[in-house]
């Protein structure tokens, strides 16, 4: 039996087309939260739908400037002093939900945010090596503080100097990929929006660091972070992320050489604010 609260949470989720994920994220959150923030990209499928059938749902919609000031956006919806921001494709497990029931119902604090740790399936198994896992992260804070940062699309959540920090146990479980071809897919992605937001900051092409960097990222991930005990996904990851490195480099260098003005595969609203 549940204790009395003695604070409330808003759940934020950032969307665009997310109707084969957003039902269960909202489930593995609905008996912590009191508010449910839904903030969309102008999805085209059925996530405003499935979204708005769960009552505690707030569901607003927004353009899409990029993944940190749309999450920022979102906490400027929160109601409540404390936010447990998720994205789509992740989901509190039971342990997490414990935790943070017990947050809720206790009387110190003595934190102004939470370290949580994220574990991944894909390819069949969960990863918990190559870098993947506990890969900690704030993601439940006071609204006041803290904020998202980080070069887009990889944010994270800095708590404001002065703030205390924690670990929450339990693990935010994320389906980030539903294949391999789906992996790739999120790499050409992402690695536009990298070289898109690097270019527009002053960076310029190096020739070296695009041979150099991938070789480097592949060892980082396969050897030093322990890849291979992750067997054959281990590998792949590694590889991936070689790749994704090397992306990254060669889209810099079409922009460097004004041979196109943005990657073709970037929502035109893109870091426009």
């Amino acid at each position: 039996m549940e204790g009395k609260r003695k604070r409330k949470l808003s759940v934020a989720i950032i969307t665009f087309n997310e109707e084969k994920n957003i039902g269960d994220c909202i489930r593995s959150v609905e008996t912590v939260a009191d508010e449910i923030i839904v903030l969309d990209s102008l999805s085209t499928d059925r996530t405003k739908e499935i979204a708005t059938s769960f009552s505690k749902v707030k569901f607003y919609e927004s353009p899409f400037p990029g993944h940190v000031e749309q999450k920022n956006k979102a906490i400027g919806f929160c109601s409540h002093d404390w936010i447990l921001s998720l994205d789509a494709d992740e989901r509190a497990n039971e342990t997490l939900v414990r935790s943070i029931h017990a947050f809720l119902e206790s009387d110190a604090i003595h934190a102004n945010g939470f370290k949580i740790a994220r574990l991944t399936y894909h390819l069949g198994r969960w990863i918990r090596y190559s870098g993947w896992y506990p890969l900690r992260r704030f993601r439940l804070f006071q609204k006041n503080s803290a904020t998202w940062v980080g070069e887009n699309p990889h944010d994270y959540i800095e708590l404001k100097p002065g703030s205390v920090g924690k670990i929450m146990k339990g693990d935010i479980l994320h389906f980030s990929f539903t294949d391999f071809s789906h992996q790739i897919t999120t790499i050409n992605q992402f690695s536009s929006i990298v070289a898109y937001t690097r270019y527009a900051k002053g960076e310029r092409f190096s020739f070296a660091k695009t041979i150099l960097k991938p070789f480097g990222k592949f060892l980082e991930i396969y050897i030093f972070k322990f890849g291979f005990l992750d067997g054959i996904p281990g590998l792949w990851i590694a590889i991936a992320s070689s790749f994704s490195t090397f992306l990254k480099y060669a889209k810099l260098y079409e922009l460097d050489r004004k041979q196109i003005e943005r990657p073709s595969n970037i929502r035109k609203e893109y870091g426009k604010n």
